[in-house]
């Protein structure tokens, strides 16, 4: 044998030896995403599906002015309810409504433990509302359930998809769960001019049973809840995604301020007891004590009415609202105490007096999990998404679901901060955006056996 057919002989097997190695290398890296990365990287919802279900749902209610009308319990809220659970039905997971009016759909998990996976929404609106506060998070849920169906992905848990009942007049369905309603809450009208116990029996519920639908902390895995800011935070910065640390707690008061009535033409100012110009300087006093403390806390005085209420009478009394809403209760106690401590200068200024009395429409701050807050934002940065931390100034299902079990909420941007309004507005690909993260984060809390 020559030596020059030696070397090239040599050349060669180093050749076939080097292709090889690359082989072998690639075989290994393509196994290594296959099996040892979380399994949620493998799966992807269908952007175009989700954005086309909000789409139709948008047509159940949709008024002249492009507004949604979908009120509870209205019958343009039954027949969205129909359209969900039609689509739910199709995909052969177990569909029901539960006392409260509750759409609850569950698909089993292979290893039959008792705490589900939830997630989901509501999709009642306010009159003349938008088209995607709740409605967002509920078609994301529906998403997440259809792609669960379809690529056959197996899941350790009962995967659970819920849709709130009645959201916007006191989120009622996700309060029942946590056992926080009772007989006055039921007798509550609401907008579409039924009580909540008429309501509930129209939606298939059963008002004379509502109770038994309290859920127990060993009935929850995890629950996620996916919804639009409804602030612009996201949008002002530019920012994908929200992780949600906390709902703010609220709570509220009605102030009386009481002066003397007196005829508007023939008192003096200089001998007036005007309520309503103290009240003028209480309402800006509000304002000034909420920006002046550090933090994130608003205070409002939303509602005023001046009694007698005649153009030629001073008002004698004038009746407002107050509101304050922070993630600290104690921080809503230090503004209270700060803007009650300010009337004393005011009643003295005006010859006036101030009365504080509490509202029974107060709820507590809910914090979300922070191992959950942790998956979710894991799973932003695999995902490639930029991700903002930041508590929620608006109520959400999610604070009742976090008194029964771990609760996590993602946020995607709203337009312009604009919410309950026809204006309301989120993009297509911020929606699918959300609607994988939900999924990728619903997947890799299903692989955690305990939180």
């Amino acid at each position: 044998m020559s030596i020059q057919y030696s070397i090239t002989l040599r050349m060669l097997e180093r050749i076939i030896t080097t292709v090889n190695k690359f082989i072998m290398r690639l075989v290994l890296c393509t196994f290594a995403l296959l099996f040892f990365l979380p399994s949620s990287a493998q799966y992807q919802i269908n952007a175009e599906r989700v954005n086309q279900n909000l789409e139709t749902l948008k047509t159940f209610g949709v008024n002249d002015e492009g507004g949604n009308d979908r009120v509870a319990y209205s019958d343009h809220e039954l027949d969205a309810r129909a359209y969900v659970m039609k689509r739910l039905n199709a995909l052969g997971v177990e569909v029901r409504i539960d006392a409260a009016g509750n759409i609850s759909a569950v698909r089993k998990g292979r290893k039959g433990l008792s705490k589900v996976v939830a997630f989901g929404s509501h999709i009642d609106a306010v009159p003349n509302g938008g088209h995607y506060d709740g409605q967002v998070g509920s078609m994301a849920a529906l998403e997440v359930m259809q792609t669960l169906v379809e690529q056959k992905i197996k899941t350790n848990h009962d995967f659970e998809l819920l849709i709130f009942t009645n959201e916007e007049g006191g989120v009622f369905g996700s309060r029942a769960l946590a056992g926080k309603i009772d007989e006055g809450t039921l007798k509550v009208k609401t907008s579409s001019g039924y009580t909540n116990a008429e309501g509930v029996n129209r939606l298939g519920g059963d008002s004379s049973t509502i109770f038994s639908v309290k859920r127990s902390k060993e009935d929850l895995h995890a629950f996620i809840e996916l919804h639009i800011e409804q602030g612009s935070n996201l949008y002002d910065q530019g920012i994908d995604v929200g992780v949600v640390e906390g709902i703010v707690g609220l709570k509220w008061w009605d102030v009386v301020v009481r002066g003397f009535a007196n005829h508007a033409g023939t008192t003096p100012m200089n001998k007036r007891k005007d309520a309503m110009l103290a009240s003028a300087e209480f309402v800006l006093s509000v304002n000034r004590i909420a920006r002046s403390i550090e933090g994130n806390q608003v205070a409002t005085v939303g509602r005023i009415q001046a009694l007698p209420g005649a153009p030629n009478v001073i008002p004698g009394e004038v009746r407002m609202s107050l509101e304050i809403r922070d993630l600290s209760s104690n921080r809503i106690k230090e503004v209270y105490e700060a803007i009650v401590s300010s009337t004393k200068a005011i009643e003295e200024k005006y010859q006036t007096t101030f009365e504080f009395s509490p509202i029974d429409a107060t709820s507590p701050p809910a914090m979300m999990d922070d191992r959950i807050r942790k998956v979710i934002s894991d799973q932003a940065r695999t995902l490639g998404y930029s991700q903002l931390s930041l508590p929620s100034g608006a109520g959400h299902d999610a604070q009742d679901m976090a008194m029964i079990g771990p609760t996590g909420m993602i946020f995607i941007p709203s337009y312009e901060g604009i919410s309950h309004s026809p204006l309301e507005y989120s993009t297509p690909e911020d929606i699918a955006n959300g609607t994988q993260l939900l999924l990728n984060s619903l997947l890799a809390l299903d692989k955690m056996t305990k939180l």
